[in-house]
């Protein structure tokens, strides 16, 4: 019996390889191995280098893949950073797809009493954030991203499919718009200082409203698109 007891003291102090469970405070390493502690801090040492306080034990920034603690559930995005500087961004939706929210974590903003949106919330996707399946790599919310790991789910495809078509519409009218609003701007250069409303001064004022019309609505297309990577991630964890 004493055997077992340290055996499982030892368990809980030392690294492990194991799946963690959210209502623990823990680190989740990019060794895939995990390390339980009552309390998990994000502290400054010494240097001004920040680090993981798990109890009495010091964790570098950079091997913590994910971490968990009273403040929520937070993922490294360091592999999807262009400079790669370690930060970490909130878990906003938990299921067979999570969602991560682009929203560095601060420890001292939690301190103040930054509200979470926390698990199983209803949240927005958007282009801005991260996901994962379980204790997997980050990806971008991107169409190519999701239509890999929604190949298996026909009615989240459906979404995904109708997010891309969208978006290619959208990309049109805002290329439209673009050459309108040139176009527009030169017919009125043309016509001289004077403003006068001669055909050329004209003709660009009605260019360049239908470039900003185009504009406009390939915005709202795109904002409607979005909605439907929303959809495919909310279908495929139902």
């Amino acid at each position: 019996m004493k055997k077992l007891l340290l055996s499982a003291m030892a368990c809980y102090a030392l690294t492990i390889p194991a799946r963690a469970q959210d209502s623990k405070n823990y680190l989740y390493l990019f060794s895939d191995s995990v390390i339980y502690a009552k309390k998990i801090q994000l502290r400054p040492d010494f240097s001004g280098y920040w680090q993981f306080k798990a109890d009495s034990r010091r964790v570098p920034v950079d091997q913590v893949k994910f971490f968990n603690n009273e403040d929520g559930f937070f993922a490294n995005t360091r592999k999807l950073s262009f400079i790669g500087e370690t930060s970490f961004s909130e878990r906003v939706l938990e299921g067979k797809i999570n969602l991560y929210q682009e929203r560095p974590y601060d420890p001292y903003m939690y301190r103040r009493g930054y509200s979470s949106y926390g698990p199983n919330r209803q949240y927005p996707a958007n282009l801005s954030m991260y996901y994962n399946k379980g204790y997997g790599d980050l990806k971008r919310v991107r169409y190519k991203n999701l239509a890999e790991d929604m190949a298996d789910h026909p009615e989240s495809m459906q979404f995904l499919n109708d997010y891309k078509k969208s978006t290619s519409l959208s990309k049109i009218m805002y290329v439209t718009a673009g050459a309108s609003i040139i176009a527009g701007f030169v017919s009125i250069l043309s016509s001289g200082t004077s403003f006068s409303k001669g055909s050329n001064f004209t003709t660009g004022a009605i260019l360049m409203g239908v470039g900003t019309g185009l504009s406009v609505s390939g915005y709202m297309i795109q904002l409607s698109g979005t909605k439907n990577i929303e959809r495919a991630v909310d279908n495929y964890n139902r």
